[in-house]
């Protein structure tokens, strides 16, 4: 770069070069990773030892960031070996993980079979105040300014307080059973989600909402956006403690119009989330 150019470049303090952080919400990155046996197969037992080493201790540094999540994966199927799941507030250090986690097990141990990178968001679809305040009036005949009134909208406020803040800055659980596919919603002439008005979207998704409370306990949900930053428009990670249930509560939702009419799927990535020793063994590393 000569002088002019870069006398040419803003000047930029060291706090915007080193973060990234989004208006709200933080960045996913699904990662997906087959294993070179032909590779591991050729490293000595010290050298396969000490691999292992420095994958436990990255991982735990991650986990100790503040703000973040990393959660490990056998994958089930031969689409993939090993899988993670990152949530993180900082685009830089979201990279700067990635970039170490590929070469954590030796340059050419990781092979990359499939990422996905998000963003968690909340709902435009979720009920308002006002939505509430009318059913509440239409439902139960509360009147406006009454006690019994306030009081139920105090109890919404704090529940949708709490619902908004789970989905933007979730805490994953540790439950066994890992689901990840991309999705996004049609746009050919005759089922158009774009096309839809807001009203109609909003009671649509009212109703596909509705489907997906029932399962509450025994799946946990998390959706994200991706449009701009990946091939789809989000990306949906199920947890569940039986296999059963995500496979019941798929299903379910498919006869849901929002899904009949106006939903395509990318593939499904099925996990099991283990600790880094019984994953270890698992992988046969």
């Amino acid at each position: 770069m000569d002088s002019s150019t870069e006398s040419s470049l803003p000047n930029q303090d060291q706090e915007t070069l080193t973060v990234l952080r989004p208006q709200e919400g933080w960045h996913v990155l699904h990662l997906f990773y087959q294993i070179d046996r032909s590779h591991w197969s050729l490293m000595s037992e010290e050298e396969r030892r000490e691999a292992k080493t420095d994958f436990s201790r990255l991982v735990q540094e991650i986990r100790a960031t503040a703000e973040t999540q990393l959660l490990t994966f056998s994958m089930v199927s031969p689409k993939a070996d090993l899988g993670l799941m990152l949530l993180t507030p900082d685009l830089h250090k979201l990279n700067e993980f990635e970039k170490q986690l590929s070469i954590s097990f030796g340059a050419e141990t990781l092979q990359a079979a499939y990422s996905y990178l998000s963003l968690t968001e909340s709902s435009e679809y979720t009920t308002s105040r006002e939505d509430y305040t009318a059913s509440l009036s239409a439902e139960r005949g509360l009147a406006a300014g009454s006690p019994e009134l306030e009081e139920a909208l105090q109890d919404f406020d704090q529940r949708m307080k709490k619902y908004g803040q789970d989905r933007l800055y979730p805490h994953l659980p540790d439950w066994p059973v890992f689901c990840f596919y991309n999705m996004f919603k049609r746009r050919s002439a005759e089922d158009n989600w774009y096309a839809l008005d807001f009203a109609t979207r909003k009671a649509l998704m009212k109703g596909h909402a509705a489907v997906g409370r029932r399962w509450a306990g025994k799946i946990r949900q998390l959706i994200t956006g991706s449009t701009g930053l990946d091939e789809a428009e989000w990306g949906v990670t199920l947890f569940a403690k039986d296999s059963f249930d995500v496979k019941a509560i798929v299903y379910e939702m498919r006869f849901d119009e929002v899904s009949a009419r106006y939903a395509e799927f990318g593939d499904f990535y099925i996990g099991i989330q283990l600790p880094l020793d019984q994953l270890f063994r698992r992988l046969a590393l």
